[in-house]
C-alpha cells in the first residue's frame, strides 16, 4: 500500500513540475511551447525509467523436484492414513509429544504408530524411517 501511495505522490509531483514549467514560458517569452513540451516529455520519460528501475523487484524462488506419492507402495506396505500423518510429521522434525498434540492423541498412541511404522518400513530409527519413506516415494 505504501508503494502505491509513493507512486501517486511522485506522479502528482511530476504534474506540479509540469505546471511550473508552463508558467516559465510566461516569464521567458523567447522559449517556444514546443521546447517546453519536449522538456516536460523528457522529464516524464526520465521519471518513468527511474521509477521502473527503482520499483522493479524480481524474486527468484527455487522449487525442488516434484515427487509423486506412490499410493500403490503405501497400500503394499499396509500403511494406514494415521500412520502416514505420523510419518509426515516425523519427517518435518516433530517429537512424539508434539505429534500427539497436533493429532489430538496421547503420546503412547503416537509411540504405537511409530513402532508400527518401524516394522512396516523395516527400520530401527526415525531417521531411517524418513529416509526409507523418501526412497519408496511415500512422502515428499
Amino acid at each position: 500500500m505504501l508503494k502505491v501511495i509513493l507512486r501517486f505522490g511522485l506522479i502528482i509531483a511530476a504534474l506540479l513540475i509540469l505546471f511550473q514549467l508552463s508558467k516559465m514560458s510566461l516569464f521567458i517569452p523567447d522559449m517556444s511551447s514546443d521546447l517546453i513540451v519536449g522538456l516536460v516529455g523528457a522529464s516524464f520519460i526520465g521519471l518513468g525509467i527511474y521509477l521502473g528501475l527503482k520499483f522493479r523487484k524480481v524474486e527468484v524462488v527455487e522449487v525442488g523436484p516434484i515427487v509423486e506419492i506412490d499410493q500403490v507402495q503405501i497400500q503394499n506396505l499396509g500403511l494406514t492414513e494415521r500412520e502416514m500423518e505420523v510419518l509426515q510429521l516425523i519427517s518435518e522434525g516433530y517429537s512424539n509429544v508434539e505429534i500427539g498434540e497436533r493429532l489430538f492423541v496421547s503420546e503412547n498412541t503416537i509411540k504405537t504408530h511409530v513402532s508400527n511404522l518401524f516394522v512396516k518400513l523395516d527400520v530401527k530409527r526415525r531417521t531411517q524411517a524418513v529416509t526409507r519413506a523418501k526412497e519408496l516415494r511415500i512422502i515428499a
